[in-house]
Parts: structure tokens; sequence; C-alpha cells
């Protein structure tokens, strides 16, 4: 399975299995297990790299020194042969929770010096958490050794482990952060978010040779290290980005420090705190060498998502040269602190961004203050308004502050994106689409109406420095009007019309072909029907011819980016390189969103590189490999899995069927359509009897089915009356009788057939993709990776012509019924109502009500 199937089928198996330990506080049990494994496994490779064969693996003791500090000066840490992952896995019958303890605690003892920084207590959360996992030791042991059971497939080793590995590690934080409620924000930027501050920050930083970026609060690290995977993008050694990450609490700082180091960093790149960052700023020096490690920490990039609005203490910080220069934010709200701080770190070509709460945009006092000082130094470059609801825990509108410490300019360029999104369960989610278009939009300083703006300095300090969005931008949409005279006599009104001005400078004659225009403000339609009138003009055809030219060469080009170089090109710039040649075809086509064609190139363009990573990692024949499906299913109680027939690692047996064995697949699709077609009729036929008949022995006591056996009775004998006195009526119960059961016959030889056939075009296609040739694998890669992606585009001018077409029958609908046909409507409706009053009858009282009701009705 690929992993995003890995790492859905871990999570929901890590879900049921927490029982009642919260999200939040399970999580450290999983992803520390996790972590067991990676550094188990990394030990074994470096192992069998010495030379070790898996019989000499049992050496690896403690008591043998030597090889200890071998091991150690290599990797950093040693783990002896009893206390290995996979010898708990092959010990399963024996394994016991103390064998975890007495690993854990090994572990701490055996740490190379060099990397106390990097290991020491890494695994005290999972240490002391182990006993919250069952209240006896038999309990605990079952827990862990589900958990080991769940996690031992996550591959650690090679190109693909490490994004499997840590592609696995994130999605799991990101799903226990869900499930954690107003607990997710202490360690966790949902990954959207990361990707578009990654974006902006990797823009500026993408010429430099070496990088150091820092997390003032880093959570679980994730936002660190999508900084650092969009800056590597465009180094040619990843190796030359440095990471420094500060987090105050210590759970959630181990899980930083397991994250760098599972994503294959360097020992020597990953510098970490267990600190307060308000508190205890990163030191100047390492106390054990005050002389030789005096480093103030200046860095290229600084990034944080820090809680929001949270006390601090500001008491003697004003000589901290974090924030003497700007002033200190109040003791309810350490936001601007913790931007200072970050701010403090920047080197003088620096770039740092921030999610912060909306209400430092706008807040005064001391807040205001350090705005106003932010602005008039030229320090904030871009602010970004994110939707609601865009973080765990949390429904309060956020923002991201891009600042750098040195700029040429002055301006601020305000970005109102909290429009884009699409709605995820109770939270909202920025699609690809919409991370693109922030980025394209900040990383050029564009203005764009109703979304973006450039905003002068002066202007701000004209609003006193208050930078709420709404000043700046206006996304609303305009509010729905009601013309007073169409509304009246009819007609559309040609300022409505003007709305669609876009359309109307694409098709510059259709506006006239559709509408009379006799000079006064309102128009009529002079077509019956606006659709087909619109689908049919000269130049919305010609549009529709136009970017289907335009888009040619576009399958082709495809073929050459993807197919022909897809054991060595770099996976993750190739979306990018994808998008910008995309954009190129579609720059001097007229209505087409851009960025709507970005999202289905998205869309497509996930899967297409999970079966490149595979490839890449396992080789070109890895599209001729067939692999067993498992699925779990439950026997006398025990859960356990079970084959249930083939499927492709890469191509898909529907896909290869509809190409290499059409015949037999249309073949049992004729027989599933008659199946259908039986169905239906036999649904008909029961719908067609009285309530008596269904009373009948034929039809189950619900009377909702047939009784097929009562059914088969019935109809032979009636069959044999039939004979002897003739047919029946085919509209009488007998005579359906005798069909049904027909059907019935048919019907169950044909569910055989098709099991039958179906499990042999099955095995056949099984064999089918194993005896491919390389020209056959590659049409069908072309056809399942190329096709749809390219239909999908192809797609984009006939839902503008939709759109148009929509707005066009509102408009003319909107004013088609006028107020006097309204009036007319209700005056005869009235009158009606009136005459029929006479003919009703009743008590003194009810007459006289009655004849008020009519005085009413005729107006008086």
């Amino acid at each position: 399975m690929n992993k995003q199937q890995l790492a859905s089928k871990i999570w929901e198996s890590a879900n049921q299995m927490r029982s009642k330990i919260e999200a939040n506080e399970y999580k450290d049990y999983i992803l520390g297990f996790i972590f067991y494994k990676y550094l188990s496994d990394k030990l074994v490779r470096f192992a069998k790299s010495e030379d070790f064969t898996d019989q000499n693996l049992h050496d690896l003791s403690e008591d043998d020194p030597e090889i200890v500090e071998h091991i150690k000066s290599q990797i950093g840490y040693f783990i002896a042969y009893p206390h290995l992952f996979s010898t708990w896995i092959e010990n399963k019958g024996d394994f016991d929770v103390s064998h975890v303890r007495d690993a854990l605690s090994a572990f701490s003892r055996l740490i190379h010096p060099n990397h106390k920084r990097l290991f020491e207590g890494i695994f005290k959360t999972l240490e002391t958490g182990l006993s919250k996992l069952g209240d006896t030791a038999a309990r605990q042991t079952k827990a862990i050794s589900d958990l080991i059971q769940l996690i031992k497939d996550i591959p650690m080793d090679g190109r693909q482990g490490y994004d499997v590995l840590g592609f696995i590690y994130e999605y799991l934080i990101g799903m226990f952060a869900a499930n954690a409620g107003k607990k997710a924000g202490e360690f966790y930027t949902p990954h959207e978010v990361s990707v578009l501050m990654s974006e902006i920050i990797a823009h500026h930083l993408h010429d430099r040779d070496t990088i150091e970026i820092y997390d003032s609060t880093s959570g679980s690290g994730s936002l660190l290290l999508n900084i650092g995977r969009s800056i590597a993008k465009h180094m040619a050694n990843q190796d030359n980005v440095k990471y420094y990450a500060q987090e105050l609490k210590e759970n959630t700082y181990n899980l930083t420090r397991m994250n760098l180091v599972m994503r294959g960093i360097l020992p020597t790149n990953i510098v970490t705190r267990n600190a307060d960052t308000l508190e205890d700023d990163w030191p100047f020096f390492d106390d054990r060498d005050p002389v030789n490690t005096y480093n103030p920490l200046y860095l290229d990039a600084v990034v944080s998502n820090p809680p929001y609005s949270q006390k601090w203490d500001p008491e003697h910080k004003e000589n901290d040269a974090r924030f003497s220069r700007f002033g200190l934010a109040p003791k309810s709200k350490a936001d601007y602190a913790f931007l200072l701080h970050d701010l403090y770190h920047l080197k003088p070509n620096g770039i740092m961004a921030i999610v912060l709460p909306h209400g430092v945009l706008f807040r005064g006092g001391e807040e205001g203050e350090i705005r106003k000082n932010l602005i008039e130094n030229d320090h904030l470059e871009t602010i970004i308004g994110l939707p609601p609801n865009i973080f765990f825990g949390t429904g309060i509108p956020t923002i991201i502050l891009v600042l750098r410490q040195r700029r040429a300019a002055s301006d601020v360029l305000i970005v109102d994106a909290s429009k884009g999104f699409a709605k995820e369960g109770k939270n909202n989610k920025l699609r690809a689409s919409d991370i693109k278009k922030i980025a394209d939009t900040v990383t050029a300083r564009a203005t764009v109406p109703g979304y973006s703006r450039l905003v002068p300095k002066t202007e701000v300090q004209e609003n006193d420095y208050n930078l709420n969005i709404p000043r700046y931008v206006d996304s609303s949409e305009p509010a729905e009007s009601w013309d007073l005279y169409a509304s009246m006599f009819g007609g559309i009104p040609v300022s409505e019309l003007d709305s669609l001005r876009e359309f109307w400078d694409a098709f510059p004659g259709l506006r006239s072909a559709l509408f009379t225009d006799n000079g006064t403000p309102y128009v009529e339609p002079q077509v019956p029907d606006l659709a087909t009138a619109t689908r049919d003009h000269t130049e919305v055809r010609a549009f529709v011819d136009r970017f289907a030219a335009a888009l040619a060469d576009f399958t082709p080009w495809l073929r050459g980016a993807l197919l022909k170089p897809m054991l060595t090109l770099m996976i993750p710039r190739q979306e990018a390189v994808l998008s910008e040649a995309l954009f190129a075809r579609l720059e001097p086509l007229p209505l087409i969103d851009r960025y709507e064609a970005y999202q289905i190139l998205d869309d497509h363009w996930q899967p297409i590189a999970i079966d490149l990573e595979i490839i890449q990692t396992e080789g070109f024949d890895a599209c001729r490999v067939v692999e067993p499906i498992l699925v779990e299913k439950t026997s006398k109680g025990v859960k356990a899995e079970v084959q249930d027939g083939w499927k492709g690692r890469i191509l898909p047996f529907d896909l290869v069927q509809q190409v290499h064995h059409q015949a037999g697949l249309e073949a049992l699709r004729e027989k599933q359509t008659r199946l259908s077609e039986i169905a239906a009729s036999i649904e008909e036929t029961l719908e067609s009897f009285s309530e008596e008949e269904k009373t009948n022995d034929t039809v189950n006591d619900e009377g909702d089915k047939f009784a097929a056996a009562a059914v088969a009775r019935e109809a032979k004998t009636l069959q044999a009356e039939a004979k002897k006195s003739g047919k029946f009526d085919s509209e009488s119960y007998e005579a359906k009788i005798i069909q049904v059961a027909a059907w019935l016959a048919e019907e169950k030889t044909l569910k055989a057939a098709i099991k039958k056939d179906a499990a042999a075009l099955h095995l056949q296609t099984k064999d089918i993709i194993k005896g491919l040739s390389d020209e056959q694998v590659l049409e069908l890669l072309e056809r399942k990776w190329i096709a749809p992606f390219s239909e999908a585009l192809h797609c984009l001018p006939g839902q503008r012509i939709e759109m148009l077409i929509g707005k066009l029958e509102a408009l003319a609908e909107k004013y088609r019924i006028t107020y006097a046909d309204n009036a007319r409507e209700i005056q005869q409706a009235e009158t009606a109502l009136a005459g029929m009053i006479e003919e009703l009858d009743g008590n003194e009282f009810d007459l006289k009500g009655l004849a008020e009701l009519k005085t009413l009705l005729a107006g008086n």
C-alpha cells in the first residue's frame, strides 16, 4: 500500500487502540515507538554495512565495549541486540513491558557525549507514560505489543523510506491534533499553513548556498521541516540547511527532536533547546565553553506559531535587546513579545513569518506603539489574513505577518485570503490553489482587486497605524440590488449586465446577439433560449477552440516531462515545473482562472507523485508488480487479515482491462446490465401487486421482496394449470408469478456466471500486468496520469460558459415577473376567494366574520 493508505490504516487502528486515553497524550506513545523503531533500524543498517550478518547481530552487546564505542562514535548511540525493535518482533510471544523499560533506560546510558544534546531525555515522555497504557503489567504488555505490530511495516530506509516515514509521522501528528480539541494548538501548525509560510520564506532565500532557520516555538517541528524542505528544492546540497528549534513543553520538545532526526538531517545541523522563549533567550554561549562558543544567533529565517495572546512577565525587560527598540508587549498579551524576539534573531538580509491573532493589527496601547515603531522602521512587509477555523482548537481569525530586518521599500502588502478555503469537517482548509495564489501574490507584491493591495506607508500613518485588513482591502461580495423600474415594468437593467464585463470583453458580439438595445437603460432577451444561443455563438465556440489549440501540445509535453525521465526527475520540484508550463499556455486566454487550473493540476499530481516515489525506489518493474489485497475479517471473535484478490502496485486492474481485455470486460458488463434489468423488472412487478396479492406466500412478510422458493413452487403449479386450461392473461397475478420465476432463475444463473467470469478476468488481468512490455506500461501510465488530467483541464472553458449562462438566466428570471403581474395575480385570487365566500354558511358570528373578510378582499 502507498504511504497515504499506510498512514490512514495506522491512524484508524491507533485511534481505536487508544481506548480512553486522550488523543493528545496517546500521540506521545505511538510517535515515541516509531522513533525508537527508526533508531533501532538505523543501527541494524549500520551494523550490516560493517559486515555484520543477521547472526552476528546477536553479538551486539554492552559486554563488548569496543563495539559499543565504535557504533556510538558513528551514529551517536548504541542499542544491544535484546533491545532492538526487530528483536521485540521476533520474540513476540515472550515480549514484556519490562523489555521496553530496560531498553529505554539502556538507551539513555549509551548516548555518545557529542550527541547528548540531541538524544538526552528524548524518550522521557514515553518512559514515564508506559503505566498509562494499562493498569497491570499484562495490559501494558498487550497495548505495547499491539502498537509494535501496528508500526512494524513503516519503512525506515532509502529515499522513499524517509519520505514515507516523514509523511506518516506528520500525518499522525495532524490527525491527533484534529482530535485533541483545544490542546492541539500547543504543538501543531496545520500542514497547509506551514506550506504557505515555507513557499514565501523559500522564495526569499532561494539563491543562498547555506541557510540557517529557527522556530522559536517549534511544537512538533513540522513547520520548521516544511520550511527546510521548500528551501532545499532550490539547493544542490540539502545538508547546507541548519535547523534551530526552541520549545517550552518537554513532551512537545521531544517531538521536535524526533521529527528532525527522522528526516535524515545531519546531527550537526540540528540545534534544539527546551526553554521558555521569552524568559530565557537563546544563550550567547555554551556554559561549558563560554569563550569559544560565543554565538549571538542571527539567522536567515525565523518562523513561529506561538500561543495566541498568552500572558507573560514584561517586568525588568525594558533593557532586553529584543524589546528595547520597539517597546514591551502588555502583560496580558505576549503576541508582540514573540514577534520582537523573532525579529531580533534575524540577520540583516533575513526574513521572518509569524502566525498571530487578527487583533495585533488594530489593538491600541503598548501594542499600538510597537506596531507604529515596526511600520516607521519599515520592518513590516506583508500581512496575510487567513480564513477562520483554520487552526485546530480555535476559531479566531488569524494572520501571517512577514517581516524583514532591512528593506528598501516602506509599503505594506495586505492580502485578504479569508475567502479562499475548502470546508473539511469542523475546520476550514487551505487548498493547493489557495496557497499558490497567496504565495504568488506575496512574491510578486501584486495588487489584485478585492484580494490584495500594496499600501503606501503614508496611508497607514493617516489611519493612525491601524492595519485592520478591511480598511485597505474590500473582499466582500456586493449585495444584491433590485432595480425599481425593472421590478415594476420588466426588462433587464443594463447596469446589471455590465457586471459581466469580463465575459463581454471576451465575447464582444455576444451581448448584442442575446439582447435588444433600444437606447434605454433596459434590454430584453431577443432569443427564446439564452443557453443554446450562448453555446452556439461563434465567439463562444472560437473560445473553446482557442483553449484546445493553446493546450494542443501540452499532452506531448507531459509525456516528455513525466514518462521519459520518471526514474530521475526531482519529484519535489516537478509540480512547480508543470505549473509553469501550464500557466504559460493559459496566459493569453481570457476568462480562465489559472488557480482553478492549478487546483486540477495538484489534485492529479498527488497520486502521480506517489507512483513516482515507488517507481524511483523499486525500479520500473514496480509497474508490473501485483500484490495481494488484504482485508480484515473476524472469525469466532478473532480479527485477522485475509487475502481478497489482487491489485497492481502501480497499474489499476480496471484500467488494464479497458485497454488489454476489452472483450472480456464488455461481456461481463453485458451480464451485469442484464442483471440490473432483471432486478428492475422484478421490483416493478412487485409494485404492481395489490395489497391482497402481497399477502400470498410468494411475497415476504414485509411485502417488499419475492420469496424465491415459494415463487418457484407456485410458478411450477401455475404452468401445469396453463397447459391444461390455456395461458393466463398477461396482467394477471398468475402470469406475473410465472414471469418472476423465470427472472429469478435467470438472475441466479447470471450471478453465478458473473462471479465466475469476474474471477477469471481478475486472474487474467493479474497475468497481463506481470507480462506487460515497457511500451505497454508507458501507454498505461499515460492513460492513468496524463489523460484524466488533460480531460479535466479541457472542462474549464465549458465551466466558464455555463457560469455565464447561469448568471444570464438568473437575471432574466429575476425581472421576468413584474410587480404589476404579481399584483394582478393577487387581485384575481382575492376576487375568486371573495366569490367563494358567498357559498359559505355558518352561525351569526361566522357570517359577520366572513362579511368583513369579503370587504377586505374587495379593498374597502
